[in-house]
């Protein structure tokens, strides 16, 4: 388990929900456009927003965006989002709760060097925790959290010359302003590795924790695919990549990149929690496909199920074709809808047959009565 954080009125890893976060993708000094935005994604369900900072002109205008939020009644902790302007994140760490950097584009320069002896390399990075000393000065004084995040395709010349464009370079870029945080006692940190490609997202992470953890480390991390695409493919790739780390344990807080309005972003997020079981904020449906055993429309019951009970929180319903891999497979469902014969169906409470051959005219209003009757149901 992470360490816990703050970022503002949130509380992120240490056993806090998965946290949900977006990216406004408006013109930072198009002040109105920004709040109406932040405000969809609020009321979607997104718990933390970021919003691009590129200078100092659109960091200063954080403020007004801040207090034109508030006077809505928004208070959702916001991230100023940093690539190549320090003064930028030094501004925004005044105002917001949290800031991202890139360790690649930051404080390392680019030069067109290939080579680092291992002096030189130790002088670069003793420069990098001078220049990062500032915005971690300001971070403290503001109780400012900060967000290290890695990109693929973004790393460092010096990071290029001694580990390439890996996640292993990946990686200890991070690990290195880790350890410029840890050795200035600032400790109000979020990591990320971030990658479109799946494979490196998954490894480089999972090759951060471990680096991490040998140190010491325990600080809460971020994930997402970034740059993931739209529609069916942006919400694949992000499922496998979040989904296969949040198995492992790993993650805190998640974004979903797609090429599509942010808002469409939060029901993803929250399905891949669902469907891995790391945050229940739906009903959930184990349904078996059928097969020439199933002897009742199983589609057409399952869609009506879903009608009349998608709005129960965490209630699992096993909706299943008949008895010979049913009652098993739908083992852990609180409720279940079986296939027992021609258009008859049972109902199960858990593992317990409840009522045997009910006709399917009348079995979903059976097994709603069922849930009534044992206090799960909440009127929708």
């Amino acid at each position: 388990m992470s360490k816990q954080i703050t970022i503002g009125n949130l509380t992120l890893g240490g056993g806090a929900p998965i946290r949900v976060q977006s990216m406004t993708n408006t013109d930072t000094m198009d002040t109105r456009a920004t709040v109406e935005q932040t405000l969809r994604l609020v009321e979607a369900g997104c718990e933390l927003v970021r919003i691009t900072a590129p200078d100092v002109r659109a960091a200063q205008n954080l403020y007004d965006i801040k207090n034109q939020l508030a006077q809505h009644g928004c208070h959702v902790p916001l991230v100023a989002d940093i690539h190549f302007n320090p003064q930028a994140a030094e501004v925004a760490a005044t105002i917001v709760e949290k800031v991202r950097v890139n360790p690649g584009n930051y404080t390392d320069r680019n030069t067109g060097r290939t080579h680092f002896t291992d002096q030189e390399y130790a002088d670069e990075l003793n420069r990098i925790g001078d220049k990062m000393a500032r915005l971690i000065d300001i971070c403290k004084a503001h109780h400012t959290a900060m967000r290290i995040g890695t990109n693929h395709g973004s790393l460092s010349e010096r990071i290029l010359s001694r580990y390439g464009n890996t996640p292993e370079g990946m990686a200890q870029s991070a690990i290195e302003f880790a350890q410029v945080c840890h050795q200035q006692d600032y400790h109000q940190l979020v990591f990320s590795m971030k990658a479109s490609n799946v494979k490196v997202m998954v490894q480089s992470t999972r090759l951060f924790v471990q680096k991490m953890h040998a140190l010491g480390m325990d600080y809460p991390i971020h994930l997402g695919v970034t740059e993931a695409g739209d529609a069916m493919q942006g919400r694949l790739k992000s499922a496998a990549g979040i989904g296969a780390l949040l198995i492992d344990g790993i993650g805190d807080t998640i974004r979903v990149s797609l090429t599509e309005d942010p808002v469409a972003e939060i029901p993803v997020a929250y399905d891949i929690l669902q469907a891995v079981g790391a945050r229940i904020s739906q009903c959930e449906y184990i349904a078996c496909p059928s097969c020439g055993r199933t002897q009742y429309d199983i589609q057409q019951a399952l869609q009506q199920i879903k009608t009349r009970t998608q709005h129960l929180k965490g209630v699992k319903i096993g909706v299943m074709g008949c008895i010979v891999n049913g009652p098993g497979e739908m083992a852990d469902a609180h409720y279940g809808y079986v296939g027992q014969g021609a258009g008859k169906i049972t109902l199960y409470k858990g593992r317990q047959v409840m009522k045997r051959n009910i006709d399917q005219a009348d079995a979903v209003d059976e097994l709603v009565n069922l849930i009534k009757q044992n206090g799960d149901w909440i009127e929708p």
